[in-house]
């Protein structure tokens, strides 16, 4: 997701500069290209060499080393990153940037960036909560800065309490919200539901169906990449929350319908992926149902169409987009339903497609609107996903 972007990343004096290491590691992973420059006090913590192994490119330490090319290199450099980062960043480094201070390769260079910064604090706990340390981080974020803020725990000072470095996956997180995607999606507001439901019959048994929430935590994760202000209603799964979204977590389809009703009013755009049990039982009982010899039914109710009431109650400028997963007759049932429901866009697969479906990590959908049938060959989730949102973005 970081092909063709240079990143710079800053390096100071401090313990937590060998996680550096392997934040430079992931990073090439994602083909960035990572610049490494680092100050003279963290070549005692850890080797430039490491850096230039990792990386493939030489590591800066120096601002007047004579082996520069005849280029300015630190304005060069500026002027070929796509985002800085300083981790580890000390007291002492984020005092120089909040007031300007140049006087080394990387200050000079950091003071010559356009673009794009962010700066993870560590340090011991009191110096941290100091109140000169917050003003100038402060200051960095009216400069525009964006301070990614410690871990809490034992540091290796011995102090209990904020200082730690975030670790080299939460840092990665935060690079790809900031630079990953074009933000066409800022200032919008994004609804996902994901995942299934699971309808009690007693305090042992329910009933739910296969879905793992994959397609709709891929669109949260994807909208969020794209600077939207993404909320994700979630039914019980198995996944990891995705970073920078609201997760409010489900169990029944009462409770996802509470959920996305009351939240409907303030979304540009809502995917409804869930797949939310059409009936639940007509009854619930306290205590475990005891096993007869007789065979058992069970009588069930419908439960609230949620796409339904989200068609019959938008408000002007929504766009709304259903999904349907169908065994057979997929593009009749889909069209039928995007009428019925009066929502813009419907989703749709069929389960017995090879590669679509519960549980994978790719899919083959069919994008249907009122005038539009577009056909998507097998791809993964995530680009599923954005081709979905690009879709759902031009009926804005």
């Amino acid at each position: 997701m970081l092909k063709g972007k240079t990143i710079l990343l800053g390096v100071t004096g401090g313990i937590a500069a060998y996680k550096s290491a392997y934040l430079a590691s992931a990073l090439v992973k994602l083909h960035a290209n990572v610049e490494v420059v680092m100050t003279e006090h963290a070549t005692r913590f850890i080797a430039p060499l490491t850096f230039e192994q990792l990386t493939g490119r030489r590591c800066m330490v120096d601002t007047f080393d004579r082996n520069f090319s005849h280029q300015v290199e630190h304005i060069a450099l500026a002027d070929r990153t796509d985002l800085v980062i300083i981790a580890p960043a000390t007291a002492n480094v984020c005092a120089k940037l909040a007031h300007g201070l140049a006087d080394d390769m990387l200050t000079t260079t950091v003071l010559a960036c356009t673009c794009p910064k962010l700066v993870a604090p560590a340090m011991n706990t009191h110096m941290f909560e100091n109140q000169v340390t917050q003003d100038n981080l402060d200051i960095l974020r009216r400069y525009g800065w964006e301070v990614i803020a410690p871990g809490s725990g034992h540091l290796a000072c011995g102090a209990v309490g904020p200082g730690r470095m975030p670790e080299p996956q939460e840092l990665v997180e935060h690079i790809l919200r900031a630079i990953a995607l074009p933000h066409d999606l800022t200032g919008k507001r994004v609804l996902v539901t994901a995942g299934p439901t699971q309808e009690s019959l007693d305090p042992v048994r329910y009933l739910t169906n296969h879905s793992t929430g994959k397609m709709g935590y891929a669109i949260a994760k994807m909208a969020m990449l794209r600077g939207a202000q993404v909320t994700l209603i979630s039914g019980p799964t198995a996944l990891q929350k995705p970073p920078f979204v609201e997760v409010v977590n489900i169990v029944s389809a009462q409770d996802m319908f509470e959920a996305v009703t009351s939240r409907q009013e303030q979304s540009d755009l809502i995917f409804k992926a869930a797949a939310v049990a059409d009936y639940t039982p007509d009854t619930y009982c306290d205590d475990k149902i005891k096993k007869k010899d007789a065979d058992m039914s069970i009588p069930l109710k419908r439960t609230q169409d949620i796409l339904q009431y989200l068609g019959d109650h938008r408000r002007a400028g929504q766009v709304i987009c259903g999904f349907s997963m169908e065994t057979r007759d997929m593009l009749e049932n889909s069209r039928a339903k995007l009428a019925k429901k009066h929502v813009d866009m419907i989703c749709a697969n069929n389960l017995k497609v090879a590669g679509a479906g519960f549980g994978t990590d790719t899919n083959v959908i069919t994008l249907i609107t009122k005038d539009h049938i577009t056909e998507l060959p097998l791809m993964s989730k995530e680009e599923a996903a954005s081709r979905i949102i690009d879709r759902a973005l031009s009926l804005l």
